[in-house]
């Protein structure tokens, strides 16, 4: 798949040129067609699709609930290459998201617990409340997953790759599903 061709290339450019190779923008939309964008990380890629995971109760964990369809942007600035991808998204299931969870950081997970995520904050000593809370409840313990916490998986319907050249002449290759294969088209710059 030349996603992934694209991608280990990413991976493989130092860290001061491509800080985090497996972030992209991700799009929703509200239910009111307020479009939403935000910066997420790639978790895993196959081929059903792109895994991502958030707090289900933050704004795009509900954007997503509310509608399906969402859209990611890869850009690696120093490839000069970028990938964009539509589709429809499904939430993972629980063994993927705790196999997940508990390779995760003991501090990020006791942060999955205690951030309510887009929600309004008093002050920031209240988070590091939750924190303690959390860290005090799950002492000598495994930290499981939230229930309010897990994955979705976007499956494809297009994915454009892009290529920058001279005089934004760039090149543009669409790859749209048609049933279990996929239709290749040309794009002009």
């Amino acid at each position: 798949m030349l996603f992934q061709q694209w991608f280990a290339e990413a991976q493989a450019l130092p860290r001061e040129q491509v800080p985090e190779p497996t972030a992209f923008a991700l799009a929703t939309t509200a239910e009111n067609g307020q479009p939403s964008v935000r910066i997420v990380l790639l978790k895993d890629v196959d081929k059903r699709g792109f895994v991502f995971y958030t707090n289900l109760e933050s704004r795009k964990g509900r954007e997503l609930a509310a509608n399906r369809r969402a859209a990611m942007n890869f850009h690696w600035a120093p490839l000069d290459r970028q990938v964009r991808i539509e589709g429809r998204v499904t939430p993972v299931g629980d063994v993927e998201a705790d196999a997940y969870f508990a390779t995760r950081a003991r501090g990020s997970q006791i942060g999955a617990w205690a951030s309510r995520q887009s929600r309004p904050m008093e002050r920031a000593a209240d988070l590091d409340a939750r924190v303690a809370e959390f860290e005090r409840t799950f002492e000598g313990k495994d930290v499981p997953r939230p229930p309010h916490w897990s994955g979705f998986r976007l499956e494809p319907s297009s994915i454009e790759f892009w290529r920058g050249r001279p005089d934004r002449l760039h090149e543009r290759q669409l790859f749209v599903r048609e049933g279990d294969g996929w239709r290749v088209q040309l794009l002009y710059p």
